[in-house]
């Protein structure tokens, strides 16, 4: 009876799990199933009905050859690697601010988590408005201090830079949060004990606090490049991917290529190229970050 018994609650678990893996089945592996058929298929239309025509691997050896796909991987990796890092880099110096002080932290983390409530097609609108050439607040700013306007969306130069302020506006807010609960689920002793020995907050931070919040670091790090790597809504809103292809990202040339280009299939083998690059690299990075939790 002593083996029997867990080995019945074991199945009783299991059956309870059964619905919500079938549902994760149907809503992530089948479309996901449908997207690799796609890519080895050129699809076209014909009297409103849609006609495979089976090409294997064709799709995936000219994404070798596609120039505009490289320029968009080129600017994601770079819009990813910018941006997140400096949203880390506020996000900590934010959430080791708040965490020192004792009154006022809930209005401080309030107004720090503004911009990440704002919706998306919202924060690519007002920020649009106010980098505008001709009437834009930057601009009107600037010029106050007799600098000549500046074409922030429009050149080549400032395009993708531009994005990637925006970018850190809007998710600076998610890595303070993550690092502040961090923060918080530190020991107040540690605190207490550097103002004992007389310690200055720089040498706190730097020989305390970073050392110990590295995997909290790692991990917000990981999760934030992760997600930015899909960064869509911003480059449609604000610059097209333009001008020409200078801020043309991953995700932008997937939907150019299945909308605008109506080629479902190579845009099919697009989108599964980058959701295996992706993937291998989230298993190399958690991979590194488990062997970083270890030596700690």
């Amino acid at each position: 009876m002593n083996l029997s018994k867990p080995v019945s609650e074991l199945f009783w678990r299991r059956l309870a799990l059964t619905p919500a893996v079938g549902v994760f089945v149907l809503l992530s592996l089948l479309p996901v199933a449908n997207l690799i058929a796609m890519s080895v298929h050129e699809i076209r239309w014909q009297d409103g009905h849609s006609v495979w025509t089976f090409i294997g691997a064709s799709h995936y050896a000219r994404l070798l050859d596609d120039g505009l796909l490289k320029k968009g991987f080129f600017n994601t990796f770079i819009f990813s690697i910018l941006g997140v890092t400096i949203q880390i880099v506020l996000g900590f110096l934010l959430a080791w601010g708040v965490s020192r002080i004792s009154s006022g932290r809930v209005m401080y983390r309030t107004i720090f988590i503004l911009p990440i409530l704002v919706p998306g097609i919202l924060i690519g609108a007002i920020w649009k408005l106010m980098l505008n050439y001709d009437f834009g607040l930057v601009n009107g700013l600037i010029g106050l201090m007799g600098v000549q306007p500046i074409d922030w969306l429009g050149m080549a130069s400032l395009a993708l830079p531009s994005v990637i302020l925006v970018d850190i506006w809007h998710w600076t807010p998610f890595c303070f949060l993550l690092l502040l609960a961090g923060f918080e689920s530190l020991p107040q002793e540690l605190h207490e004990a550097a103002l004992v020995d007389g310690v200055n907050a720089w040498t706190e931070l730097r020989y305390i606090y970073i050392p110990i919040m590295t995997p909290v670091i790692v991990v917000t790090f990981l999760f934030r490049f992760m997600t930015s790597l899909k960064v869509f809504d911003e480059i449609y809103l604000l610059t097209g991917g333009g001008p020409g292809s200078s801020s043309e990202v991953i995700s932008y040339t997937i939907y150019r290529t299945f909308f605008t280009q109506d080629q479902m299939g190579y845009g099919s083998a697009m989108s599964v190229a980058v959701l295996f690059a992706i993937a291998l690299m989230m298993a190399l990075g958690f991979s590194m970050s488990r062997y970083k939790g270890q030596g700690v």
